[in-house]
């Protein structure tokens, strides 16, 4: 049951990627419970690299904290293409990431890596295009034009589109 969670997620990701490159990005709502090590933050925070690498993600910063009073982690991977979060409660085995992502990078490629990395019993995976086609692909508002942030390769080609 754990590796279907996880084909699942991948499957369906797979058969929408032509139909998700022309939306903003996709977005990953994961939840595992009967997971392990949800209090050591080195493991952690080497899972959520391997996640970015099994993403195709570029990592721009990481920042992972224990939760002192509460027990657990909470943390986040900041992505050039987006982000993965993480907050866990190690007590009841349970965790909760968001992982979102636009371009090429395939957020569905972290799942199988969280399954293993924190033997979870159980992952459930929920999935959302973000922006339609036609926003994703829309006209760029005067005040973004002005402000001209760093934008990725496929950011800069959907403005383009």
């Amino acid at each position: 049951m754990r590796a279907q969670g996880a084909r699942t997620a991948l499957e369906e990701t797979t058969a929408t990627r032509t139909s998700a490159r022309n939306h903003a990005g996709r977005h990953l709502i994961v939840d595992l419970f009967g997971a392990r090590r949800l209090d050591d933050i080195g493991h952690v925070e080497q899972t959520l690299r391997e996640c970015v690498e099994a993403a195709g993600g570029t990592l721009l910063h990481m920042h992972v904290q224990p939760l002192v009073h509460a027990g657990g982690v909470t943390g986040v991977a900041v992505l050039e293409e987006s982000h993965i979060a993480i907050h866990s409660w190690p007590e009841t085995g349970y965790a909760a990431l968001d992982i979102f992502m636009s371009g090429s990078a395939d957020p569905a490629r972290a799942v199988p890596v969280l399954r293993k990395a924190f033997e979870a019993a159980e992952v459930r995976v929920s999935k959302q295009l973000r922006g339609t086609p036609a926003e994703a692909r829309g006209p760029v508002p005067e005040k973004a034009k002005e402000a001209k942030p760093r934008a990725s390769r496929a950011r800069k080609a959907m403005v383009a589109a």
